[in-house]
């Protein structure tokens, strides 16, 4: 279960240097197609903080042809988690532990953000077996392996769903925001080099239904098959954990989903088909290594329509290796 001190910096491992505290908060204006994602990732053993704001809303295959973006990786750490201020012009305070938070920004040059996050739900703890179906079943498998959790950099996290209001300026530009969307905090040693493959994707269509969901695949086979790690459903308030699940997803554009196909079965035993489609692209360089093939998705489930991020995580050096091999598979053909 989380806790409201989980809103703080937690103790860490002193001989873990890579040591990462993470927050996510995305929000998008589904009318503009328009996607922003507001990151902070601190590492607490070494002082410093790598910040990401991204906004985008066409089809990007490089950083510079989103509508804004400003990477940071190396910003002096604040004391405090509830309330901090960096000096890349972002700023965050919790005004309730764990549930809602107010976040802005200011790039001193016309691009701003000012939103509020208040939450639909309580957070769900991937490691709270009361909670998450996934963890019941690998703690009674005696599953030692992990792979309810994203290697260790999830050895504390939880998921968040709420209502995010307020609006965002791309140089003068200002664009209205009110939308459901989904939140995370991490904790753990999260080394920048061997994170398993992953599939983070949430759906929205209302404050009283939206579906979270985190997959692992197989970058072998361009992650086309998806496998359930942890999710739930929040109906009218209530949380369903997720106790089986897969999906499909067709990608082009390089590695971004163009469609995908999900079936989900909660708690409770009852199943829920998405089917989603990409409305854009972006590659979010979260930090060093690390490539989210991003899209803000459309999503139908039961004749109702939402909409929601998918980011399928890549490692660069995994990349390369996949894209040298597709490139010795067409000079095979060619010579042959």
């Amino acid at each position: 279960m989380i806790k409201d001190e989980d809103v703080r910096f937690h103790e860490t491992d002193p001989t873990q240097p890579n040591w990462a505290e993470t927050n996510y908060f995305g929000f998008y204006n589904a009318d503009a197609k328009l996607n922003v994602g507001v990151y902070a990732l601190f590492r607490p053993n070494l002082g410093i903080v790598g910040s990401t704001i991204c906004m985008n809303s066409g089809f990007s295959n490089a950083p510079w042809e989103a509508d804004f973006v400003d990477l940071q990786s190396s910003l002096p750490i604040p004391k405090d988690l509830t309330a901090y201020t960096l000096s890349n012009g972002l700023s965050v305070t919790c005004t309730k532990p764990n549930m809602d938070w107010d976040i802005r920004y200011d790039d001193r040059d016309g691009t701003t953000i000012d939103v509020a996050f208040k939450a639909i739900m309580l957070p769900f703890d991937i490691q709270d077996p009361e909670m998450d179906p996934m963890k019941a079943k690998a703690l009674a498998e005696a599953d030692k392996s992990g792979h309810f959790a994203w290697g260790t950099a999830y050895n504390g996290h939880f998921d968040l769903t709420g209502r995010v209001t307020g609006k965002v300026s791309i140089r003068g530009k200002v664009i209205p925001i009110d939308c459901v969307s989904t939140m995370d905090h991490s904790w753990g040693p999260r080394p920048e080099r061997g994170a398993p493959n992953m599939s983070w994707l949430h759906a929205h269509f209302s404050d009283d239904l939206a579906i979270h969901v985190i997959f692992s695949f197989d970058p072998e086979t361009n992650g086309t098959d998806l496998a359930l790690t942890h999710g739930y459903v929040v109906e009218n308030g209530k949380v369903y954990g997720l106790k089986e699940g897969r999906g499909r997803t067709h990608r082009r554009r390089e590695r971004y989903a163009e469609k995908l196909e999900l079936v989900l079965i909660d708690k409770d035993d009852r199943e829920w088909r998405l089917s989603g489609r990409g409305l854009n692209t972006f590659p979010w360089q979260c930090w060093p290594n690390m490539v989210a093939f991003n899209v803000l998705a459309e999503w139908e489930c039961n004749g109702q329509r939402g909409y929601g991020e998918i980011m399928d995580f890549f490692e660069a050096p995994q990349l390369t290796r996949l894209n040298a091999s597709e490139k010795t598979r067409r000079l095979v053909a060619v010579e042959v």
